[in-house]
């Protein structure tokens, strides 16, 4: 497969990860960026999103959230990068029972902000898990968030 072919299979996999979750779609995530080195997601502030209405700051849920699924999207790709899938239905069925196993995330400071990046990258993928790191910047590149998540792949 070429380097063209693998990233557009990339990007269709996040694309599934990222339009088939329907709050994904309340939050407003749009893929922004997928190789086998980083995935990437943005959304804009709107005010179903916030969390505190005092301070007009996003909610913890949507900031979870986000680094989820940035994550499950590199996870999956790291289980596509493990494992040559000779036919799209057995990687299919592999990707059905990818799942969070643990995440753990550290709120560095309110989400203020207009727009919001969240990027993920692989720490390790083996037989069974992948483990992640991901973080969540606004606009001024202020880090909102850090991410360390586990995904069973296997």
């Amino acid at each position: 497969m070429s380097k063209i072919e693998t990233n557009q299979k990339y990007f269709q996999l996040a694309k599934i990860f990222i339009e088939k979750v329907p709050f994904n779609q309340v939050i407003g995530l749009e893929l922004k960026h997928i190789s086998s080195e980083r995935c990437e997601i943005g959304f804009g502030m709107k005010p179903e999103l916030i969390g505190n209405f005092y301070q007009k700051i996003l909610h913890g849920g949507v900031v979870a959230t986000t680094l989820d699924s940035v994550s499950g999207s590199m996870a999956a790709v790291g289980l596509l990068e493990k494992h040559a899938f000779p036919e799209d239905e057995e990687f299919a069925e592999r990707i059905k029972k990818l799942g969070t196993i643990d995440m753990r995330i550290d709120y560095l400071q309110p989400g203020r902000g207009e727009f919001f990046t969240a990027s993920a990258k692989l720490l390790r993928v083996g037989n069974k898990v992948a483990v992640t790191r991901s973080e969540l910047h606004n606009e001024n590149g202020e880090i909102i968030a850090l991410g360390t998540a586990t995904f069973l792949v296997g």
